[in-house]
This record gives C-alpha cells, structure tokens and sequence, in this order.
C-alpha cells in the first residue's frame, strides 16, 4: 500500500531549503519567537493494531548522524483514498513537541505542533516533511514553532 511506504517514513516529519541538513534547539524556549528544529528521522519499529493501523517508532538524528531524540507516531489511514491522519511525539532535550500530521502517497508531509510539555508547554507551529528513501524509512524533517 502507498500510504503505508510513505507513513513508515514519518516521524515527526522538510522542506528543505539548501539541501542540508541542521539540528536547532532554542537556548530558551519562551515568548513568541519563531523556534526551528530540523532533522533527520529514521524508522525503527512499526506495530500493525489493525489493517488501518499502525504505531512506529523513529529515531531522530543530525545530518552528521548524531541522536539527538525519538519520535512516536500512531497512524490510522484509509486505504481506499490513500490518506490518513499521524498523531505524534517527539522527545528531544528539555521536553516533548505534540501534534500530528497528515500523510498520503506523496513524498511530502505536513502537520501541525498542537501542545509540549517542558520547555515546550504552550508550543505551537508547523511540521514538514519530505522521505528520502525509496523504502520510506528515513524522512527529513522541519518543526517550526512558538512557545506562548
């Protein structure tokens, strides 16, 4: 199933400009200030619940390759129109970035940060994404966010 390779790349999810590939964490997350993290995520586990869902498990690392967290998503998607909705987590130093994203066919991903805990609490912002693989296990990853 397309959706499925797609979604098995995602973790929490680039569009990326230049090419490369950066890690960005906010000395202090508060205030209004625009805040990015960009990364590289790399799929480790998946659990089929049901023949429309999943849970999976990612790594997150540097373009250099260093570890800096992981990610958690919970997918349900609908097979007959290829689409499907990701619930995710992601744990990084100082806290967890909530939110989900939207998935389909297409190499490319989009979301929404909805909450955080740490010193994400009050986050909100963007998520995209683009796989970088043909077995849909590795996607670059861009969070743009907020803390208010």
């Amino acid at each position: 199933m397309k959706v499925r390779t797609a979604i098995a790349a995602i973790s929490a999810v680039a569009l990326m400009s230049g090419g490369a590939l950066a890690l960005a964490f906010p000395a202090a997350a508060s205030g209004s200030a625009s805040h990015t993290l960009t990364f590289i995520s790399e799929q480790v586990n998946v659990v089929t619940f049901s023949k429309t869902s999943e849970g999976i498990q990612d790594k997150d690392v540097t373009c250099k390759g260093k570890l800096i967290g992981f990610d958690q998503l919970n997918l349900v998607f609908n097979p007959k129109t290829d689409t499907g909705t990701a619930g995710l987590s992601l744990d990084v130093r100082g806290g967890i970035l909530i939110g989900y994203i939207n998935v389909s066919s297409s190499p490319t991903f989009e979301g929404y940060i909805t909450a955080g805990i740490g010193k994400f609490k009050g986050a909100f912002g963007t998520i995209n994404g683009r796989i970088l693989n043909k077995a849909g296990t590795k996607s670059a990853v861009t969070i743009t966010y907020s803390v208010s």
